[in-house]
């Protein structure tokens, strides 16, 4: 796991106020430095990780405030991932991405306890929009899944 910035595993009495620590899981060296680079103004400290061992480990050691998921790292055992994800971090947000824009993977994510779903073809564009919608308690999912669903 390469850390970026400080380390953000704090005392348990303090409030969360404002964001200070993130997970970003994804293979693609060049996509998680992208979203790193744009999630430094908003978090304390931003960690990339490359594999699931690392983000279980990351999430009982850090307790982060939002963790962004590659969809790919995990596939169809998502469920069973985000469940010891909520169990080693309970206040953890998660926000799965995605390449697919079928409406069953939205679904999946959504219902193994996610809480939100964005297109990595939109990442540019949604994802301080979706990041700071799941931060306030919110759900989002990317646009253009109503599109795909509309579609078909």
């Amino acid at each position: 796991m390469r850390r970026i910035r400080s380390p953000c595993a704090r005392d348990s009495n303090m409030q969360r106020q404002q964001p200070t620590c993130a997970i970003l899981a994804d293979r693609h060296t060049a996509l998680i430095e992208g979203m790193r680079d744009l999630l430094e103004s908003t978090f304390e400290s931003v960690y990339m990780v490359a594999d699931l061992s690392s983000l279980r480990n990351g999430a009982q050691r850090l307790l982060p405030d939002l963790i962004i998921l590659d969809f790919s790292l995990v596939g169809r055992d998502l469920p069973g991932l985000l469940q010891r994800v909520a169990d080693l971090s309970p206040s953890s947000r998660v926000i799965v991405l995605t390449v697919h824009d079928e409406p069953a993977v939205t679904r999946l994510a959504l219902s193994a306890g996610a809480h939100g779903v964005v297109l990595k073809r939109c990442l540019g564009s949604e994802l301080l929009t979706a990041v700071d919608a799941v931060l306030r308690g919110q759900q989002y999912v990317s646009p253009d899944f109503g599109l795909a669903a509309n579609a078909n």
